[in-house]
This record gives structure tokens, sequence and C-alpha cells, in this order.
């Protein structure tokens, strides 16, 4: 794990790249869930990674 805590009050601020839903914020495996989509997107160095193409699969 990164060195560098995420903003929590940053999630007020963002969503969904696809749904434009809401993300939960899952602190151990430092990634912002979109139920939604099924996506889980990573958190590097204390920035989310909004990018489809990084996220992780929830429905496998």
């Amino acid at each position: 794990m990164s060195d560098k805590a995420f903003d929590r009050r940053m999630l007020e601020s963002l969503v969904c790249p696809v749904t434009q839903s809401s993300l939960d914020y899952n602190a151990e495996r430092q990634e912002l869930v979109s139920r939604a989509a099924g996506l889980a997107f990573p958190i590097r160095d204390g920035i989310p990674v909004m990018l489809v193409d990084e996220a992780r699969n929830l429905n496998i």
C-alpha cells in the first residue's frame, strides 16, 4: 500500500465514469467501487485512477 492517504472528501465529488453513479471507498483494497458498473477503480499514491481500462471487474 502507498504511504499517501486517499482524501475521503474527494469521494464527494467523484462519480463513476461509466454510470455517473456514486462510488464506495474500500480502504483495505485501496479502490473506489462502482456497484452500478460492477467495477473497482484503483487508488495509487493517493490518486484515484478513474480509467475503465485500469478498473477491476467485480463480476468475475
